[in-house]
């Protein structure tokens, strides 16, 4: 696993989880990127992407 896999993984869990919350498109569209970079970050160390649904466990 890399360090920047990781860094990327874990930047985008928080930056997803501080924009999940907000109701307006710009909330939105932030929390997709962190979703984005989070699985940029899986896929750089060779794990699936996340693709379900936020707040779920599929």
């Amino acid at each position: 696993m890399s360090i920047e896999g990781k860094a990327k993984e874990a930047a985008g869990y928080v930056k997803e989880e501080l924009n999940e919350k907000g109701d307006s498109s710009e909330a939105k569209r932030r929390a997709q990127g962190g979703r984005d970079l989070r699985n940029e970050g899986r896929i750089e160390d060779g794990k699936p992407p996340k693709p379900g649904t936020p707040g779920t466990e599929k």
